[in-house]
């Protein structure tokens, strides 16, 4: 497999791999620990990492979440508690879910060796997030812990790389939601009231920008070679397989 298809095919794996602990009963009792709110637990989880910034600035490096519910989410966690202890306690959460649903994995070692390859490769020109959180190590040092820690990481590096895309192409943001497979659905769940622009014209755009994506984030896969590239999708599909069984 070339890098470009390595890049393609491991994608939908990694989108939701690398957000799965977030969905856990567990994680989200973490947030009312914090005294905070879900939503604020989301958006300072995510991107905490990057300290004590404006609103604004988030909202610029999620890109694909409206401003003002980013602010919303933002705001109130700030008023109770750091952005960097959120973060901390977001990585905390992530790496126990590794430890809980990834340990008992069959070639385990293995798809970690190449997650963190591919994790150190990749290029973090104009991608803050991923910048940001390569450079907080994981709180736990066991491979399950390791290999959701790489997986959350390897997620920011695609999502990244699309908001690089999709800006490219022309797109808002919004626009690249409206065009995606959740539609309006996913805009409202991204905090973007309606109306929203026909959608239509955009697929077109939306197309070019998943390609764009895929181009993007392939010079990371170069490290593992194709023989390496072609095992890291298989394995990302078991272990898709394995969580959501």
């Amino acid at each position: 497999m070339t890098p470009e298809q390595v890049a393609a095919a491991s994608k939908p794996a990694v989108l939701a791999l690398g957000d799965a602990y977030s969905r856990c009963p567990t994680t989200l009792r973490r947030a009312r620990l914090l005294g905070i709110s879900g939503w604020a637990f989301y958006i300072t989880g995510r991107a905490g990492a990057l300290g004590d910034v404006r609103a604004e600035t988030v909202a610029a490096a999620l890109g694909f979440i409206a401003p003002d519910a980013v602010a919303d989410g933002w705001d109130a966690a700030a008023r109770t508690v750091r952005p960097l202890e959120v973060a901390a306690a977001s990585l905390v959460e992530c790496c126990r879910w590794g430890e809980e649903r990834l340990a008992d994995l069959p070639h385990l070692d293995r798809l970690v060796d190449l997650v963190e390859r591919v994790v150190a490769a990749a290029d973090a020109s104009a991608m803050p997030l991923f910048a940001a959180w390569r450079a907080m190590p994981p709180p736990a040092t066991s491979a399950g812990a390791r290999l959701a820690a790489g997986l959350r990481l390897l997620r920011e590096h695609f999502t990244g790389a699309h908001l690089v895309a999709v800006r490219a192409s022309g797109m808002s943001p919004l626009e690249a939601v409206l065009a995606g497979p959740e539609g309006e659905s996913g805009a409202i769940a991204c905090g973007w009231p309606p109306p929203y622009p026909p959608v239509g014209p955009l697929v077109r755009r939306r197309l070019w920008a998943e390609a764009v994506t895929n181009r993007l984030v392939a010079p990371a896969f170069v490290a593992l070679g194709p023989t390496g590239g072609a095992e890291l999708v298989e394995l990302l599909a078991a272990t898709r397989a394995h969580t959501e069984s």
